[in-house]
């Protein structure tokens, strides 16, 4: 399939800048093979599940992962902003720089507070190790550990999403707003998005229905924001994520399965990781490591069963995940009906919930 069978026209005004308050009174609709598209609200959602379902979900915590900083070489100064993509170890992580080409290896970076002149010289500085051919920069951090989490703590920005953070800038709200309820791990630089629905009262009401939770962890990278460049679906690579799907989880996974449990995925980073963990014959097995799966139509899935999503991009890897999930045709329906019925999209914006062809 080619990249554009994907696309599709949003109105501006449907992009979601701040999300639902509370978070459960999102909209959500629901798409089942065969049936007609339902327009509900996420606080539906125990009773639409059933007792015995697993609702899989990605406990990875954002960190502020973009930071504003001067590059140093010789006497020349030039004013650079970072977003961390993956961290490689304790001291060294992948960002996409820009101005990309102002840098090379072997350049000083001094992150921090600026102002017009002048970088906070030795509060997180970093060294240029290398460039890759698709625009990321490997960072080795004078810091290193907690030390260094500490310092990105302090100077870092939320890393807002580009279509969000063109129209306004981050504060203090985003630190809560872009976080879920159960985020623990630290390592993403981007919200496993269809989490921040859940509150605590969701989540009780959720087990009062006899649905449990199992946690995983996939540490989202900034690799989710970059456009598709190939014409062919085929021909895009996807950036690795680390991900981790513990061996208690995966025998109770499969335990509910083997009950007449159905696993709902909330979110297409929990789908991924679980699929990645999941073999040929559909039992889920522990997994610690990178993922690149790639899901486009024609994708066997073998473990999900619903994923629970918010609307996402045209020409994106992600609606080419829902399309193999839901089918395409049915896909393509209900991103029309949700522009025609005034569902808001993208990060902060409302859910469907699908049941896969």
């Amino acid at each position: 399939m080619r990249v554009a069978d994907f696309d599709f026209d949003l109105p501006e005004e449907r992009i979601a800048l701040r999300p639902a308050s509370p978070r459960d009174s999102a909209r959500l609709l629901l798409v089942e093979p065969d049936q007609a598209f339902q327009d509900l609200s996420v606080r539906d959602l125990p009773g639409l599940l059933r007792r015995g379902d697993v609702l899989v979900v990605n406990d990875t915590r954002v960190i502020p992962a973009r930071l504003k900083g001067v590059r140093l070489r010789d006497e020349s100064r030039v004013a650079v902003e970072a977003t961390l993509h993956q961290r490689k170890s304790a001291s060294v992580w992948t960002a996409f720089m820009r101005p990309g080409k102002r840098l090379a290896p072997g350049d000083r970076v001094s992150f921090g507070a600026m102002d017009d002149r002048a970088c906070l010289l030795g509060a997180l500085d970093a060294t240029v190790q290398a460039k890759g051919e698709g625009g990321e920069v490997t960072l080795a951090f004078d810091l290193s550990g907690p030390d260094l989490d500490a310092a990105i703590a302090e100077r870092g920005a939320m890393p807002l999403p580009p279509y969000i953070a063109a129209k306004r800038g981050e504060d203090e709200q985003d630190r809560a707003d872009y976080q879920t309820v159960y985020a623990q791990e630290d390592g993403s630089v981007a919200a496993p998005t269809a989490g921040l629905h859940f509150t605590p009262e969701l989540l009780a009401r959720l087990t009062d229905a006899g649905v449990t939770t199992e946690r995983v962890t996939l540490h989202v990278g900034a690799g989710t924001f970059l456009p598709v460049k190939v014409e062919e679906v085929s021909e895009h690579k996807m950036h690795a994520e680390w991900g981790e799907v513990d061996a208690a989880t995966a025998e109770r996974l499969n335990v509910a399965r083997a009950a007449g449990g159905r696993i709902v995925c909330v979110g297409t980073t929990s789908l991924r990781l679980l699929e990645s963990a999941t073999g040929e014959d559909g039992v889920v097995r522990p997994f610690s490591g990178e993922t690149a799966i790639f899901i486009t139509p024609g994708y066997r899935f073998r473990a999900a069963d619903g994923l629970m999503t918010n609307f996402h991009l045209p020409r994106s890897t992600l609606f080419m995940l829902v399309c193999a999930f839901a089918g395409y045709e049915t896909m393509r329906m209900a991103y029309r009906h949700a522009i025609e019925t005034g569902y808001r999209f993208y990060s902060y914006g409302d859910a469907s919930l699908l049941w896969r062809a």
